[in-house]
């Protein structure tokens, strides 16, 4: 739906209400809402002596690293989502930090598991 601007005003119009303060999700919630979409059909699932979660495609091209503490060497990476390319296309990487809310991380799971095709 467009919406019309007036440009002879200059500057942004907005009401009281639309500068009302929300509340946004915060912290990082129930990790098993992004592990629990994963069967032992199709991933191998390994905690490690960290305590960290990997999570592996059984083709190998599906990764998914949980680190509760923070990933090491990196500044607070929490989750780290990864699809390895193909000799034609390049993969792709995600990280979100130790605090992104485990519900946002699920849903971009959620997405990239999708677009998955078994050839």
């Amino acid at each position: 739906m467009p919406v019309a601007l007036d440009v002879a005003q200059p500057g942004f119009a907005a009401t009281v209400e639309a500068l009302r303060l929300h509340s946004w999700k915060l912290g990082p919630g129930q990790p098993m809402l992004v592990i629990d979409q994963f069967t032992d059909a199709d991933f191998k699932l390994v905690v490690d002596d960290l305590a960290d979660v990997h999570v592996n495609s059984k083709d190998g091209r599906f990764y998914l690293g949980w680190f509760p503490t923070g990933r090491p060497g990196t500044d607070g990476e929490g989750w780290v989502i990864a699809v390895t390319g193909t000799a034609k296309t390049r993969g792709y990487r995600i990280s979100f930090d130790t605090e992104t809310p485990a519900d946002i991380v699920a849903a971009a799971v959620a997405q990239v598991l999708a677009t998955a095709q078994p050839l």
